[in-house]
């Protein structure tokens, strides 16, 4: 899959584990660890806004495209 989710990054950065994040957002653990690994088909807006509000941060901090051309 070209997009990549660097969840797991920007948690560490901000030293908040899943759980934390979770809480804060309002979605279950198992649903935001589906999306911290890359197994998600989708996110909604709301949610990656509400991500993104909890650890102040923008979507391509969290998103980045990859599709492998450049390799």
């Amino acid at each position: 899959m070209p997009v990549i989710v660097k969840l797991d990054a920007v948690l560490h950065a901000r030293r908040m584990s899943l759980t934390e994040l979770a809480t804060a957002v309002e979605i279950s653990p198992v649903n935001l660890s589906i999306l911290k690994t890359g197994k998600a088909r989708a996110i909604r807006f709301s949610t990656l806004e509400a991500i993104c509000r909890v650890l102040d941060c923008q979507p391509g901090d969290l998103l980045a495209f990859d599709d492998g051309e450049n390799a």
